[in-house]
């Protein structure tokens, strides 16, 4: 039973709301060291750690696709909810790296569930897109077009990755988080807030694809690019925006947020985020250490590993957060 709390809005018998009800995550097996990047690229353990705090990262296997994660996440998440391939009625992937132009990665999973007929896309918001992804599956329910809805967050970032680049290729891992979202009568997803600024799309991009510069896609060279202070700069500035945006929303102080479950940039982000919600660390779930920066897979694995771990429990309120590419920023405020 959902542990009630006295903010929480009381419901109209008629309101729908939604509720995460079960959580899956994957990582390949196939795991990289930082020892492993010294001897490729002019790093060492000791700098990585002191300035991203990751440890290690998780790389596919050559022939292991994205749609590979997300199968292994989706299913887990359906089989901790409970749920059926039947009981599916729109599937949502977040995902930067798309097995395909077309069709998506969300009908190439639907085909490996053995789900038919319900809506399924892709989002595309880079580190944000979980956020994304969730807050379009809580519309839909809100609006009862959807009943239950699995949403996915995976990525093989590493194939998008330039490995000769220090200042990029010690941050990405691949994996893939999923969560099922149904329709509750009582508030799960408290609220969602979006945003999205494309003058400082320069400063994290791939500047290349299938419409713009594709010669260098035919070469093999589409990699990250970033610049990472400015980067650093811009999510510590708009998380902290966010925060206060989500709280003042749901009139809410920082005290009553239980934990923080932000994408796993780097630790310097994460610390900068929880001081301002005056949280210690000790109540930020952190995986960046073991998964690295994973992109729109991150908060999803995060969410997942907290959950199977027992750190969080019933009703614990999350803010989930995250910032990435375009430059996209969002947060969802969850009861749990």
């Amino acid at each position: 039973m959902q542990a009630e709390q006295n903010w929480l809005p009381r419901c109209d018998p008629l309101s729908l709301y939604s509720r995460i009800v079960g959580t899956g995550g994957y990582l390949p097996e196939n795991i990289v060291t930082n020892s492993d990047l010294e001897k490729t690229v002019n790093t060492s353990d000791t700098w990585i750690r002191e300035r991203t705090g990751i440890e290690q990262r998780h790389i596919a296997a050559d022939g292991e696709n994205t749609v590979d994660l997300a199968e292994n996440a989706a299913r887990k998440a359906m089989q901790a909810a409970g749920v059926l391939a039947a009981d599916i009625d729109l599937i949502i992937v977040a995902t930067t790296t798309a097995d395909q132009v077309f069709p998506s990665t969300a009908c190439l999973l639907q085909s490996r569930l053995d789900i038919h007929g319900c809506p399924a896309f892709d989002v595309q918001a880079v580190c944000t897109g979980f956020v994304y992804a969730l807050a379009v599956a809580d519309k839909f329910i809100k609006t009862d077009t959807s009943k239950c809805a699995l949403v996915i967050g995976a990525e093989t970032f590493s194939r998008i990755i330039d490995w000769s680049d220090r200042n990029t290729c010690v941050l990405f891992g691949d994996g893939a988080g999923a969560v099922v979202v149904k329709a509750d009568s009582s508030p799960g997803i408290l609220s969602t807030h979006l945003h999205a600024d494309g003058d400082y799309a320069n400063l994290l991009h791939v500047p290349s694809g299938v419409s713009s510069n594709y010669a260098a896609v035919q070469q093999g060279r589409a990699f990250v690019e970033m610049s990472g202070s400015d980067v650093f700069k811009m999510a510590v500035k708009t998380l902290g925006r966010i925060v206060d945006e989500t709280l003042q929303a749901n009139g809410l102080e920082y005290s009553d947020i239980d934990w923080l479950v932000p994408h796993q940039a780097n630790t310097r982000i994460l610390a900068a985020t929880a001081k301002k919600l005056k949280m210690p660390m000790s109540k930020v779930i952190n995986t960046v250490a073991k998964h690295g920066n994973t992109s729109a897979a991150s908060i999803p694995l995060a969410l997942d590993l907290a959950i199977r771990s027992n750190q969080i429990k019933a009703g614990d309120t999350l803010l989930l957060e995250g910032f990435g590419g375009g430059f996209t920023w969002g947060s969802a405020l969850v009861n749990y």
